[in-house]
Parts: structure tokens; C-alpha cells; sequence
């Protein structure tokens, strides 16, 4: 396993994180199951493990808390807010109301007095930057969180956000966690370059392409990820930009054949690749997909194998660009670019 520093924090993180979204009814996952790829991962040596409170209505935090007993102090704890939980109007969103409350909820389903890392899961238009940034260094202070970052933000607001904690003398966001693959690139065009100017670390969510660069996705099988359950419309091939996709695997498990590496391994090891990524976050279901993924921790690609990559596909490219969540709000809502 390699180590990286987590941005400028000083804290050193496994260059694969574990990412705990299929944790309970999301992934079909028992605590039994959880836990036994927690020990794995933290014997493979992962030392991040990431959750939020939207998976699963807070089950997942509840099953990581139970996993991690006991050894609390030998992980880098991370969780998320900010995304609807239930249906009160004010049960989301980056406000101090909000995340005071949350964070509270969030400490105990973990079973803890803190975490390493809060993240905001989604940049909350509704909310200036001032009042979010003031209601986290406030629970920095108090001791609950010990640094707090980003989630696919779109590049300006992560670059408005640092200004802002500067202008009001606020603790910053010390990481960004956004979507990066082979198959979805587009970060590297806008947000890379930010983070790397601020030097925030970057956690990687999505590295194998919600299954895509998994290895089950094949020309002439059927796909039974879970994901396709859950979103068939991302696997649906009489879409453009699911051929593509498809087009791109058959040619990268060619490139990863050659090279005497799994795809997965190949999809691990690009994302590692990158001088700006910090971890890439793995969300397996099974010990068997753990290990499978474990594989790729001290891959090193080589220079003509990335170079093959980027002839398959073009640095700064998503090959499914309708599947971001960074896109600026005006951009999908007519009423906020129109009169």
C-alpha cells in the first residue's frame, strides 16, 4: 500500500480508501459482512474508511461504528452531510442549523466523539459559503470534526469557498471528493488544476465507473452489477454514451491484458496515477471484490500505458456527461438563466 499526505494536513492516508456506500440495504451487506471487509481492509493497509449519513438513511455509519470498535484511534474516520434525509424541508443542505444537528446524529450512529474528516456532499446553493464555513471551524473548535472538506463541488465554487474562508478568517476545505475514472475524466480539466493550486487533497469517489471498469461488463454479457438494479438507465446500451463506454472497456481489457494486469487493477492504478489524487475511495460488496481491488494497491503504470489510455480516452473527457453532479444549478433550471 502507498501513503500519501492529505493535502497539506499532514495526515497520511492509503492511496485506496475504503468507502463504505454498500453498506447495508444499498449493497445487500450484513454487519458480518462489513466488518469482515473492514478488518480486511485495514489489514490489506487501508487506513481511511468513508461514509455519509444519506447511505442508507444512516445505516451504513451505523454498521461502519460496530465495524471499527475497539480501534477507533488507528483509522482516519470520514463521513458526509448535506443531502436530504427524510422529507422535512430543513433536514438538509450545509446550514449551521443543519449540520449541527446532523453532525450530532452522525457521531452517534458511529459510535464516536469525533471525525477526521466532514465533508459537505454536495455544494448547497441556498447557503452562503460564510454561514457553512462559520458553523465547521465552529465544530472544529469544539472538537468534533478535525478537518472538513468538499464533494463534488464544481471548480469554482471550490475556489469561492477558499476565498471566502479567507476574507471571514474561517478554517478552509482541506479536501474534495469528486467523481474520476478513466471513463468520466472531465475533472481533470477544471477542478485537478484548483485543487492542486490550494493544495487540497483529493479522494476519489467512483474509480471503477459504478462497475463499468469492474471487469463483469463485457460486449455480449448480460450486466448484473449492482448498480444497473439501481440505475438501469446507466447500462441501457441504446444509449450513446453507454456504447461508448462499452467500446472504451473492450479496448482498455485489451491495453490491461498486455500490460499482465486486471482491468480493475489498470482502473486503480490510473486514478493513483494522477499527481493531484490523494486516494482512490473502492465501495466493495464482497471480501471477494475487497481482495480483487486490494490487488491494484501498488500499481504503478507505466508511461506507454497511460499514453495508450489517453489515446482511448482523451485527457479532460466524460464519455457520460449527463451523469455529473457538478453542473451549475442555472444550467439545469431555465428559471434561474431566464427571465
Amino acid at each position: 500500500m502507498q501513503y500519501r499526505t492529505m493535502g497539506r494536513t499532514g495526515v497520511q492516508v492509503s492511496s485506496l480508501a475504503l468507502g463504505a456506500m454498500n453498506f447495508g440495504a444499498i449493497g445487500r451487506t450484513t454487519q458480518d459482512e462489513a466488518t469482515a471487509i473492514v478488518d480486511a481492509a485495514l489489514e490489506g493497509g487501508i487506513n481511511l474508511v468513508d461514509t455519509a449519513d444519506m447511505y442508507g438513511d444512516g445505516e451504513s455509519e451505523v454498521m461502519v461504528g460496530k465495524a471499527i470498535a475497539g480501534r477507533r484511534d488507528d483509522l482516519v474516520l470520514a463521513t458526509k452531510a448535506t443531502m436530504p434525509i427524510g422529507q422535512e424541508r430543513n433536514h438538509r443542505g450545509s446550514s449551521r442549523r443543519w449540520l449541527v444537528t446532523e453532525l450530532d446524529h452522525s457521531l452517534r450512529r458511529l459510535g464516536v466523539d469525533h471525525v477526521d474528516l466532514y465533508q459537505m456532499h454536495r455544494w448547497d446553493p441556498a447557503t452562503s459559503d460564510e454561514e457553512t464555513l462559520s458553523a465547521l471551524t465552529d465544530l472544529q473548535r469544539a472538537g468534533k470534526i478535525r478537518y472538513f472538506g468538499s464533494s463534488t463541488f464544481p471548480a469554482y465554487r471550490i475556489v469561492q469557498a477558499q476565498w471566502a474562508a479567507r476574507e471571514h478568517h474561517l478554517s478552509r476545505y482541506v479536501t474534495e471528493q469528486p467523481g474520476y475514472s478513466i471513463l468520466q475524466r472531465g475533472i481533470e480539466t477544471h477542478v485537478l488544476p484548483v485543487t492542486e493550486e490550494y493544495g487540497l487533497g483529493v479522494l476519489a469517489w467512483s474509480p471503477l465507473a459504478s462497475g463499468w471498469l469492474s471487469g463483469v461488463v463485457r460486449e455480449g454479457r448480460e450486466i448484473t452489477t449492482s448498480r444497473s438494479r439501481v440505475l438501469p438507465q446507466r447500462f441501457d446500451l441504446g444509449r450513446p454514451a453507454n456504447r461508448a463506454r462499452l467500446d472504451a472497456v473492450e479496448r482498455l481489457v485489451k491495453v490491461a491484458d498486455e500490460a499482465g494486469l486486471t482491468l480493475i487493477q489498470l482502473a486503480l492504478g490510473f486514478v493513483t496515477a494522477h499527481r493531484a489524487v490523494t486516494s482512490a475511495i473502492i465501495g466493495p460488496r464482497t471480501l471477494e471484490h475487497l481482495h480483487s481491488q486490494l490487488a491494484a494497491a501498488d500499481t504503478v503504470l507505466p508511461a506507454d500505458v497511460l499514453d495508450e489510455i489517453d489515446a482511448i480516452v482523451a485527457p479532460g473527457l466524460d464519455l457520460a456527461p449527463d451523469e455529473k453532479f457538478d453542473t451549475p444549478p442555472a444550467l439545469l433550471d431555465p428559471t434561474l438563466r431566464r427571465r
